[in-house]
């Protein structure tokens, strides 16, 4: 069973989507990405609000998301989280086996 965290982050005058920017520009992105269990990061842009930013952050399972906070990458991620005074919401879920009957309502 997978776990998604959805983290909004909010700040003032392009802060969030500059962290996002320096997540990615530094290696940081790229080096949680390659961690054990990380199925996908990835930052969006909110058309309806500029100053936040999603990240879709999944993960295999809960000993992947623990070993990834115990991580030096969190340190990273805090400092910057701080340069730029963000502010979070968190949304988490688990995934559930796919229901053949959404099928017909995907278009692959």
């Amino acid at each position: 069973m997978a776990i998604t965290v959805n983290l909004r982050y909010t700040g003032k005058n392009g802060a969030a989507r500059a962290f996002a920017e320096e997540m990615t520009a530094g290696g940081t992105v790229e080096r949680i990405r390659s961690e054990r269990g990380n199925l996908r990061y990835e930052y969006y842009v909110s058309f309806d609000d500029p100053e936040t930013v999603l990240l879709i952050d999944s993960w295999a399972d809960q000993a992947a998301i623990d070993a990834h906070h115990a991580s030096p990458m969190m340190a990273t991620v805090a400092k910057l989280r701080e340069k730029y005074d963000l502010h979070m919401t968190v949304e988490r879920f688990a995934s559930i086996e796919e229901n053949a009957a959404d099928e017909k309502f995907i278009r692959k």
